[in-house]
């Protein structure tokens, strides 16, 4: 159960860094890619119908850990609780801002928190996990260089999937210049881990960087993707031995029966919830074109 419960966890945690990515991506290209009311409204519209859901990840796998593991929930996030502090602003100045930007006479300010409340998680995510697993400021600072050139990436390349006209063109452009950041930073972000699942990751990025350059936007949306998915793999089987300095994951682990009930739970709702998150995607998945201003 210990174990069957940690691999639900690292599911969720790369559930999330998958979906929301793309969204945090998309949210710090939109003024660079859309350069005037139009086109960016053209790239937010994007991830519009699909990014609150996105976020559903995240409570879900953070409700998770406090359920099945209740000493790693709290060691993590009293150890981390400034950055993650922050990204819970971060999320809310975002939400506010994709809310209420066409609610106003002037989005500029909206834009504005848009990019912040994007990046700001996009960095200090990586940041956090690269904490738990070398330790120390600058292997903290190098995992979040990486994972926020990672989402920019893997941003740009959906904006290319999902747009037409000149988003589109920008946005490959975009994503050659992610592209050039994500490799070297994923080397030395990755190169430190070892693991197979670390060096096909750096595999990935740089196939998804090469297949943007040949306008190949969906598998190179399906590189960034695998990318995340390995560097997450990689990431969670270090935490398997030691989730926390000093803790294993059978002390972390809450009783036998609270995870049996939890078994059951996850049994039935999560079907229901992935089918439902597939169908979403399923209807939104035409490009948004291009507009005129209203």
């Amino acid at each position: 159960m210990i174990d069957l419960w940690f691999v639900i966890i690292a599911f969720l945690w790369t559930g999330y860094f998958v979906l929301e990515g793309f969204d945090f991506g998309v949210g710090m290209l939109a003024p660079l890619v859309g350069r005037d009311p139009a086109g960016r409204r053209q790239s937010l519209q994007t991830i519009g119908p699909v990014w609150d859901g996105n976020e559903v990840w995240l409570i879900t796998a953070v409700g998770a850990m406090f359920a099945a593991f209740p000493a790693w929930y709290a060691g993590l996030f009293s150890t981390y609780y400034l950055p993650v502090a922050l990204v819970l602003v971060g999320l809310i100045v975002r939400g506010v801002g994709l809310e209420w930007r066409g609610k106003v006479t002037d989005p500029r300010w909206c834009d504005l928190g848009i990019v912040v409340g994007s990046a700001l998680p996009a960095f200090l995510w990586g940041a956090i996990f690269a904490g738990l697993v070398f330790g120390g400021l600058p292997a903290a600072l190098v995992g979040g260089a990486f994972s926020l050139a990672v989402c920019a990436l893997h941003g740009a390349v959906f904006l290319a999937l999902r747009t037409t006209g000149p988003v589109r063109r920008r946005a490959r452009a975009a994503a050659l210049t992610a592209g050039a950041v994500a490799v070297p930073a994923g080397a030395l972000a990755l190169s430190a881990l070892g693991t197979f699942p670390a060096l096909a990751a750096m595999a990935a990025l740089a196939a998804a960087t090469a297949l943007s350059w040949r306008r190949r936007e969906g598998w190179a949306f399906a590189a960034t993707a695998g990318a995340i998915v390995l560097t997450s793999l990689a990431v969670f089987m270090e935490l398997r031995g030691r989730p926390l300095p000093g803790l294993t994951l059978a002390e972390a682990a809450s009783g036998a029966y609270t995870l049996t009930v939890l078994s059951w739970i996850g049994l039935i709702t999560l079907p229901f919830v992935l089918v439902y998150q597939g169908w979403t995607y399923w209807v939104f998945r035409r490009r948004v074109r291009s507009a005129p201003v209203a």
